[in-house]
């Protein structure tokens, strides 16, 4: 559930692209979306939104949402700005990039990566299990940078919008499956040792 919710600032971003120079009446007001710069306003309102509903259903602040706040502030507001939307299109691929370096540069400091720190306590794997996991998820990261920039540059800012929500749903459900199916096997052989 936690999951879906957070795709929803990008269906919201994506849903007010669609509305591109409709008008809309709120509370008296006329106003015409204004495609990816209304969108943009729109996804940065709802991460917010996420975060503070976050924070109040369990008093905890993630920093990886933090971080995704930081950046749709930055990137956003730099868009806003400048009305300029490559600084938006540029987000998915700096943000994805400096996770791969985060969890890259885990694997050589300290004795555990990222994903055991994380998920350590949770479940008990192999160490090698632990590295290519985490090698998996920086290639993830880096892949998914990457291709946002192919079709930044590659295609038109609608496709780009189009790609960003298929894509994240996308490339999330890959790399849950891919994740599952290295684990999956050392669960059974946890669970087998435990009876």
């Amino acid at each position: 559930m936690k999951q879906l919710a957070e795709f929803l600032p990008i269906v919201l971003f994506f849903i007010v692209y669609q509305m591109n120079g409709e008008t809309l009446s709120i509370g008296g007001w006329q106003y015409t979306v204004d495609g990816i710069f209304t969108a943009t306003g729109v996804l940065m309102a709802a991460t917010v939104v996420q975060v503070a509903v976050s924070y109040a259903l369990t008093r905890t602040l993630e920093k990886r949402l933090l971080w995704l706040l930081l950046a749709v502030l930055i990137f956003g507001g730099a868009t806003l700005v400048f009305r300029n939307q490559m600084f938006i299109q540029w987000k998915p691929t700096i943000f994805n990039w400096v996770l791969a370096l985060v969890f890259g540069a885990s694997q050589f400091i300290g004795d555990k990566n990222l994903m055991e720190r994380t998920l350590g306590s949770q479940i008990h794997l192999p160490k090698p299990v632990w590295t290519r996991l985490n090698l998996l998820w920086v290639a993830n990261f880096a892949i998914v940078g990457a291709l946002n920039l192919v079709v930044a540059y590659g295609f038109s800012e609608e496709t780009w919008v189009s790609y960003k929500l298929y894509s994240a749903i996308g490339f999330t459900l890959l790399l849950t499956v891919l994740t599952a199916l290295l684990v999956a096997p050392h669960l059974k052989e946890d669970q087998l040792a435990e009876k």
